[in-house]
């Protein structure tokens, strides 16, 4: 068979030009990272940097930054093709894909109509320590709950109960509260009404001899 040099996919070097700046990726390895870049953005809850996208994707991150940029124009219609649904937005210092402003309502009204009537045992759950606990980041309800929360937590913000309130600069975690929505549904005017908790809490005297402490 032979071999076909125009169906070589491996990307080529590029070094760097004489005056010092940045090597110029050549389209076809831009188009590469590019891709893995989608592959990667598109499973992620939390925005990216370039540098933990260029570790994800095996790519410098000079490369990375433009195969972002490339990707960002073509999503905006800016190239060839139309003009998308969503986009790649930089926030907090990391990047993700998010629905376009003008398609909120669309997609709130669509996740809403496809979502159960009665939240299940695991989004109560994760409901209830958000409420106690906000602003609280996804990793940290999991840590509580000992279980991974991110299709719950998707499910809670297409419902309407709980949103993102802020990215962490440092770490680009996102935190989420309650909304108003949370409130009406439980009758309340606010989150100081939520009843306290620590006397439904064991606190662990079972489990010792509290004869032996004294």
């Amino acid at each position: 068979m032979t071999d076909d040099p125009t169906l070589r996919t491996e990307p080529v070097a590029v070094s760097a030009t004489d005056d010092g700046e940045e090597p110029v990726q050549r389209p076809q390895d831009v188009a590469s990272v590019a891709e893995r870049l989608e592959a990667i953005l598109l499973v992620v809850d939390e925005p990216q940097s370039l540098v933990s996208l260029a570790a994800a994707v095996g790519a410098p991150v000079p490369a990375v930054r433009q195969a972002i940029e490339a990707l960002v124009a073509d999503y905006d219609g800016e190239a060839a093709g139309p003009r998308r649904g969503f986009e790649l937005r930089e926030v907090g210092g990391g990047w993700r894909f998010y629905v376009r402003a003008e398609h909120d309502a669309l997609v709130s009204e669509f996740v809403n109509a496809q979502a159960p009537s009665r939240l299940s045992q695991a989004a109560l759950e994760t409901l209830a320590v958000i409420a106690y606990k906000q602003p609280v980041t996804r990793s940290q309800v999991a840590s509580i709950r000992a279980v991974n929360v991110d299709s719950v937590v998707r499910t809670l913000v297409a419902r309407g109960l709980i949103t993102e309130l802020f990215t962490d600069p440092e770490t680009g975690a996102i935190n989420y509260g309650t909304t108003d929505a949370l409130l009406v549904n439980l009758g309340i005017n606010s989150l100081d009404e939520l009843p306290h908790i620590s006397p439904l809490l064991d606190d662990g005297a079972d489990g010792f001899d509290v004869e032996g402490l004294r």
